[in-house]
């Protein structure tokens, strides 16, 4: 079991930046791969970011967010960062991060993962 809490949200005018923090418990944080999903008001959840077990290039990201956002993870921390930077307000959204087995492709689709935090709102106003 896996138990999953993001912090960091908040409200942040448009080409601002906010990390999000996502704290795992458990020793087996360095053996899932993690991800960032966000939910906007009225729509689907929509993958954001994932990174690998070990982390450094092993990166995804969504096109809407791709050189914006930063994803990166410290295994002696067992927590797994979002750094947004030039926010805009499209951005706004509650923001998940979730852990999997799977690395791959298939990193960003929500059904490949099992653990998920409760998160954490973004408010970006314009």
């Amino acid at each position: 079991q896996v138990q999953l809490v993001e912090s960091g949200g908040g409200l942040v005018q448009a080409g601002g930046s906010l990390r999000l923090s996502c704290a795992t418990s458990g020793r087996t944080f360095s053996r899932y791969a993690m991800g960032w999903f966000r939910q906007a008001p009225g729509k689907e959840r929509e993958f954001v970011a994932a990174i690998s077990w070990s982390g450094g290039d092993s990166t995804l990201y969504s096109d809407s967010v791709k050189g914006r956002f930063t994803i990166s993870r410290d295994n002696a921390k067992n927590t797994v960062y979002l750094q947004m930077n030039s926010l805009k307000p499209e951005d706004t959204a509650v923001y998940y991060c979730a852990a999997t087995s799977v690395w791959g492709p298939s990193s960003s689709n929500e059904r490949a993962y099992a653990y998920w935090g409760q998160g954490t709102q973004v408010t970006v106003s314009s």
